[in-house]
């Protein structure tokens, strides 16, 4: 299984980026998958999961009411919609997937990880 995500860059605060990740070698369908923020110096960050069993979603604080994701089965892609963007969201993204039914306990660690796309939010 590999997962590759882009769709990083340098945006101004407030602006929006949407990330896409494409998974091969498998079935998007039989994955949870999730988004993390990786910041040197700091702890990888849960940003946003969708479980495999039902699609329902989960977001992290920072994240909650600004992000969205959601899946595109024919494509084989996760997506990561970032509206309202802060500084504090800076940080390399990685698209990650599980073959677990549920996004329970997903920010402790999943199975597989992308490389991650680099995302900069600067004025």
């Amino acid at each position: 299984v590999q997962l590759q995500a882009s769709g990083g860059g340098l945006v101004q605060p407030g602006g929006s980026l949407m990330l896409s990740c494409v998974i091969s070698g498998a079935t998007l369908d039989d994955f949870t998958i999730a988004w993390f923020r990786q910041v040197p110096g700091r702890e990888r960050e849960g940003v946003s999961c969708m479980a495999k069993s039902d699609g329902s979603t989960i977001y992290g604080d920072s994240a909650r009411g600004r992000f969205t994701i959601s899946r595109d089965s024919a494509k084989n892609t996760v997506y990561l919609q970032m509206n309202s963007l802060k500084t504090e969201d800076t940080g390399v993204y990685k698209c990650a997937a599980d073959r677990t039914s549920t996004c329970f306990a997903y920010d402790y660690g999943m199975s597989y990880y992308g490389s991650g796309t680099q995302v900069t939010v600067s004025s």
